[in-house]
């Protein structure tokens, strides 16, 4: 009688440590911050995208990597100021940039101002879009600086850039435009 006793006690000691077990989480944590999520200030400031996702407010005075700050205001005086403007990009590989440029400009831009810059693209052939002028035309007066200020800012019923190219493929594209121009007006 007492060894069934026993054995009972120890059954009702095996059943009770295997109902208090639980299978998804271990039973002795030794670093537990490697098992529980550290918890975050749910409250601090935040802002929502265009496209309505949720982001949060970057530290003040910083800048994204990869970026490059473009100072020149969106308005009739920075395009003014933008014409003087030169290119940072490194004059002794012209031809690199020229090259580079020419792929981003076809990829890009030549859908609507052509592959010569005559403003003769395919949606403007197939009248999708209308008033692309040629890089050629004498009220025209273009820079390598202006150029980059369009392709920043938009300018009309073009739209920014800036999301699809970045600081050196913009100069390298303002760089083939005016390559374009000078072969135009020649």
């Amino acid at each position: 009688m007492m060894k069934l006793l026993k054995i009972a006690a120890f059954g009702m000691l095996v059943l009770i440590g295997f109902s208090c077990a639980n299978k998804n989480r271990p039973n002795y944590q030794y670093m537990p911050n490697m098992y529980e999520p550290v918890g975050y200030e749910a409250y601090q400031p935040v802002y929502f995208l265009p496209d309505g996702t949720l982001a949060l407010i970057p530290a003040e005075n910083t800048i994204a990597r990869g970026t490059v700050p473009y100072d020149i205001a969106n308005d009739i005086e920075g395009k003014l100021e933008s014409r003087a403007q030169l290119s940072p990009l490194d004059s002794l590989n012209t031809e690199v940039n020229l090259a580079e440029g020419k792929v981003l400009y076809d990829i890009y831009c030549a859908i609507c101002h052509g592959p010569k810059g005559a403003g003769q693209g395919t949606l403007v052939k197939r009248e999708k879009i209308l008033g692309v002028p040629s890089y050629a035309d004498v009220g025209r007066d273009i820079t390598v600086g202006s150029t980059y200020h369009v392709i920043y800012y938009g300018l009309n019923a073009m739209g920014s850039y800036a999301g699809q190219l970045d600081h050196k493929e913009r100069w390298q594209v303002s760089e083939y435009v005016m390559k374009l121009k000078a072969e135009l007006t020649e």
